[in-house]
């Protein structure tokens, strides 16, 4: 293992660090539990947040447009995921955290 490789793992133990840090103070945090689970980095996460906040603003636009059919939004949404992650978990543990949840519902709907 090279340095960099093993600089790059301190970096991604030292966020699930934080992130199990505020775990233990309450059981709410279902999506950051999956991140360590899945082994996901902070830029994957953030992107994961981006997405979640470019899909969002897609569902206020086509409700707005009269659209009431949002299946096409998830695979969307599916085709964009991390491919370590599953479209049915993230939505359940974002739910459970209140993350995204307009967003989340329409999704859940549709699972």
């Amino acid at each position: 293992m090279n340095y960099e490789e093993l600089l790059e793992k301190i970096k991604r133990l030292e966020y699930h660090q934080t992130l199990l840090a505020q775990m233990v103070s309450t059981n709410k945090f279902g999506f950051y539990q999956l991140v360590i689970e899945k082994s996901l980095h902070k830029n994957e996460v953030e992107d994961f947040y981006k997405l979640c906040e470019k899909m969002h603003i897609k569902l206020e636009e086509q409700k707005a447009e009269g659209f009431v059919y949002f299946h096409p939004l998830l695979e969307e949404f599916k085709s964009n995921l991390h491919p370590n992650l599953q479209a049915e978990e993230v939505v359940e543990v974002c739910l459970n955290q209140h993350l995204f949840v307009p967003l989340m519902l329409e999704f859940k709907k549709y699972l």
